[in-house]
Parts: structure tokens; C-alpha cells; sequence
């Protein structure tokens, strides 16, 4: 669409979401959008329409998703395992000898989960990027380029850790043989200080408050990172104003590995250390007591849930309404594609307001739809820094919307479309998505892009990867006992006194 002058677009007829949240406009609303702000909601025919005019009678207006969780370098893994746990899963989409990506490869492999991000109605997405063990700008530059083409919204942070992967996993050295250890060990790593430099360095230009497609900082996970490293995190999180995402206790072994080895949980260790703090995001935090939820509340942080992630790999069910009636933000993401496939958030969205009604009998105490919708856009928003700018369609905020045909069969007969959006939209009523009020998104088809394309041109490349991508995964399969053998070991290892059982065995 070419902008008028003052670049100002008015969605005449929609029903949005109401400013709170809470409920669908019952009346057809006009939003006015310019330089990428929503500057006006008003009832349709109040006011004459601005700037270039885009009729959207008989949509649903929703702020766009936020994918607060994402691992785009697990894209080219997609349908290769199930039935596996974390520990024994991980290997295969970090696997010690890494791929012979391009700079290309990167660049397709990001796309692609950006592609269907935006294709069910998400507008920002979170990438906590692997880039090790060796440094290579040109393929955080590559996936930085494909945010930008596609229109997307994103924060991409290369994953920081100065404890191998491989050194964090409980017994490992009295499961595994000296040749084995020295197998998983990096010939070469670039020190963490020149990705903390860099990411230092790109928040200049790609700072999220100012920029469409930003920085963050991802430290892997507390056991993956020395106390030092955390601090600097954090100083350089403080100083720079830059979200912080770090995953913590995300499965039963690392729970009680972290009481065995620690005598405290991770979460007592990060507020010990004085890292939890708003603007940082705890991912998964499917393991926790009472103690942990108070000490998150009084901090301000947030816990990332992935609810479909935790499923798929037996993770647990972290307690959301304990969570909640703590006062503690929840934000929604999907995790990488090599553990649900997907970036669908209308799939998260539509779980996480279903299977947390399998905690507790008191039935008034349930996850509901309003709930589960606001951890994905308002609670996405705020869990990053964010809350001024994103998550609401409300003047002052990005135009980052997602507009449904309300004909859809999802919709058919109308009664609640909240509810019907949540628990029975499946994407194929996207009308149009728009990203900072351009539409990157419309029928049902990218603007920007040919995801046609993109499927080929990845196909073309897995053509190449695949028995790089096989000898790596043999190489996992010789590890498998050994990992076995630890899974088990710390299946009978206790927990923290009062941790709320995550799994039905518990």
C-alpha cells in the first residue's frame, strides 16, 4: 500500500478487543493509525476516516500475540522426535558437533518460523538464538535480516552460558567416559565476554524500545552459567534498559538436581544473587514452591510459560493460578520447533485456558479464556519492558494487530468471539496482520515474502543438511545410556520440601 503523506491509515469497522482487555467491543469500531501508533478508536461513522482507508467490516481486532519463547535454530528440526524429556531430547538440536550452516541457512531457517508466527496472528517474537560455540556475526546478522524482511516484530538474543552443556548435567562424569567427555567438548569456543560485547554493542541499533526488530539478553539457565557471568547479565541489563530471559527449572531433574547440588532451588540462588528483576523472564518455571512465587512476586519478574513445549516433553504443569493470586506476571510463547513444531500461538493460547483446569477441584479457581489471552499479548508486553508500547489496542501503543473474519466457521453463530477465538480458531480465519500499521499479512498470504518460496529454498538446503543433520543425531544415540542412566539417578533424588507437584507421578 503506498502512504499518504503524513502516513496515517484508518481500519474502518472492526470490533476490537476493549482497551482493559476483558471483552469485544459489541459495536463497530474505526482505528486510526499513524506513523505506527494507534492514534484514535472511535465508533464507526463518528468521524470522517484518515489517510488511506481499509475497510475491515465484519473482523475481530486483537493486539497481535507475543511469542515470548523461541529457538529458531531448532526450525530445521522440526517432526524429527517424540517421546523423549528434555535431557535426553536436547542433545539432538545442540548436538556437539554443530551443522555446517551458510549465512543463508540461518537467514531461511529464521523465516520459516517467522512465516507461521504471523500466519496465525502473532506479531512479536522472542529468539533465544544459539550461536555457539563459535562466534559468527554474520549468522546473528542473517536471522536480525530475516525479522526485518518478513515485518515482524522481534527480540533476538544469542544464548549465553559459560558452563558447557554437557558439564551442567548432574553424575555426568560418573556416567560418562573420559573419551566421551572429551567428545562433547568444543575444539573451540569464543569467550562469553565477545557475545556480551556484541549484544552490548547491537543494542545501540536495535534497541526494542526504538527498533521493530531488538535485542535482548538470554543466559542459557543458572546451571549453565557462573555467578559472575549472571551479575554481568545484569548489570549490563540495568544499564543498557535490555529485557533478560533465562530459563529455570524447567523439568523435574533440573529441580532436584539444583536442592542436591545447591540446597536451595535456582530461583532462591537468581534472588540470592540479586537478578530477579522486572523486565526478566524465567522460562518454563514448571518446578517451584510457595517460597519461590513470593520471592518472584516481590521481585517483579516474570515466569514464561510454554505450556504445549511442557507437554510434549513431559515437563510438568507449572501452577499458573498460584502464580497469579501471587500477583506474578505470566507471559505465553511456544518454545522451538524442535519440541512442538510450531509457533502457532492460537494453539498456546487455546491449552494454556485448557489444561490448567486439570489443577485443583475448585472449579471457580480454572484458567480461563480472558486469563489465558492476556498472559499472550498484555502479559507478553510486560514480562519484555514493554507494557507501554505493545500488548493493547489502545491509543499510544504500536499498531500491532491481528484481525479475524468473523464468518469464519469459528466464529459461527457469534455468541462470545473471545471465547470462540481462544478455544476455536485455528488460524484459517486470519483476515489481515499489521506490524507497526504496515499489513504484513493479508487473505491469508504474506505481503512482504512468497512462503511458497521460503519452503523451497529450505528444502533445497535440507537437501544438504540432512546427513549432516543424520550423523549428529548417531552420534546423540551413543549418548543415549549414558544420559539414561542420569535421567534415572535423579528421578529418585528429592525435591524441595513443599515443591508443588508438576506431574501426576509426583
Amino acid at each position: 500500500m503506498t502512504k499518504n503523506a503524513d502516513n496515517t491509515t484508518t481500519l474502518v469497522g472492526t470490533r476490537p478487543l476493549s482497551e482493559d482487555g476483558t471483552h469485544v467491543v459489541k459495536s463497530p469500531m474505526d482505528i486510526v493509525i499513524r506513523e505506527g501508533i494507534i492514534q484514535a478508536i472511535r465508533p464507526t461513522g463518528t468521524a470522517s476516516p484518515e489517510g488511506d482507508v481499509v475497510d475491515v467490516a465484519g473482523t475481530l481486532a486483537m493486539p497481535g500475540f507475543i511469542n515470548g519463547h523461541h529457538h529458531s535454530h531448532e526450525n530445521f528440526h522440526k517432526g524429527r522426535y517424540d517421546r523423549l524429556p528434555l535431557e535426553l531430547w536436547m542433545n539432538y538440536v545442540r548436538p556437539a558437533k554443530p551443522l555446517p550452516l551458510t549465512a543463508d541457512d540461518v537467514y531461511l531457517r529464521t523465516l520459516v518460523g517467522a512465516c507461521q508466527a504471523l500466519l496465525s496472528g502473532t506479531t512479536c517474537i522472542v529468539d533465544d538464538f544459539n550461536a555457539s560455540p563459535l562466534l559468527n556475526q554474520e549468522h546473528i546478522e542473517a536471522a536480525l535480516a530475516a525479522y526485518e524482511d518478513i515485518g515482524i516484530r522481534a527480540l533476538l538474543g544469542p544464548t549465553l552460558f559459560d558452563v558447557p552443556f554437557h558439564k551442567s548435567v548432574p553424575f555426568i562424569d560418573e556416567e560418562c567416559s573420559p573419551e566421551t567427555l572429551a567428545s562433547l567438548a568444543p575444539s573451540e569456543a569464543t569467550p562469553v565476554t565477545d557475545y556480551l560485547r556484541l549484544v552490548e554493542s547491537l543494542s545501540v541499533t536495535h534497541h526494542p524500545r526504538n527498533n521493530r526488530v531488538g535485542v535482548l539478553l538470554a543466559p542459557s539457565a543458572p546451571q549453565r552459567c557462573s555467578d559472575s557471568l549472571l551479575l554481568e547479565v545484569r548489570a549490563i541489563a540495568d544499564r543498557m534498559d535490555l529485557p533478560v530471559i533465562i530459563h529455570v527449572q524447567e523439568t523435574r531433574l533440573q529441580a532436584a538436581s539444583a536442592w542436591h547440588e545447591r540446597g536451595k532451588t535456582l530461583f532462591q540462588h537468581l534472588d540470592d544473587l540479586g537478578f530477579l528483576a522486572p523486565g526478566t523472564s524465567l522460562i518454563h518455571a514448571v518446578w517451584l514452591t510457595p517460597d519461590d512465587i513470593s520471592r518472584i512476586a516481590a521481585s517483579g519478574a516474570s515466569v514464561q510459560h510454554n505450556p504445549n513445549s511442557n507437554l510434549k516433553l513431559g515437563s510438568g504443569l507449572m501452577p499458573m493460578r498460584a502464580l497469579l493470586d501471587a500477583g506474578v506476571n505470566v507471559s505465553l510463547g511456544t518454545d522451538g520447533c524442535g519440541s512442538l513444531e510450531s509457533t502457532d500461538m492460537l494453539r498456546v493460547v487455546a491449552n494454556t485456558a485448557l489444561v490448567h483446569k486439570l489443577r485443583g477441584d475448585d472449579y471457580r479457581q480454572w484458567v480461563g479464556a480472558e486469563e489465558a489471552l492476556e498472559a499472550a499479548t498484555t502479559g507478553g508486553a510486560r514480562a519484555l519492558g514493554l507494557e507501554d508500547q505493545l500488548g493493547r489496542i489502545a491509543p499510544g501503543q504500536r499498531a500491532d494487530l491481528a484481525l479475524y473474519r468473523l464468518d469464519a466457521p469459528a466464529f459461527t453463530p457469534l455468541n462470545d468471539p473471545l471465547r470462540q477465538l481462544v478455544f476455536g480458531e485455528s488460524g484459517g480465519g486470519i483476515h489481515s496482520v499489521w506490524v507497526e500499521g504496515e499489513q504484513v499479512v493479508a487473505d491469508g498470504q504474506l505481503t512482504r515474502l512468497d512462503q511458497r518460496e521460503i519452503s523451497q529454498r529450505i528444502e533445497q538446503a535440507m537437501q544438504r543438511l540432512r546427513p549432516a543433520i543424520d550423523t549428529a543425531e548417531s552420534m546423540t544415540e551413543t549418548l543415549r545410556p549414558a544420559y539414561e542412566r542420569i535421567w534415572s539417578r535423579c528421578q529418585a533424588l528429592p525435591l524441595a520440601p513443599g515443591t508443588i507437584p508438576a506431574r501426576f507421578d509426583e
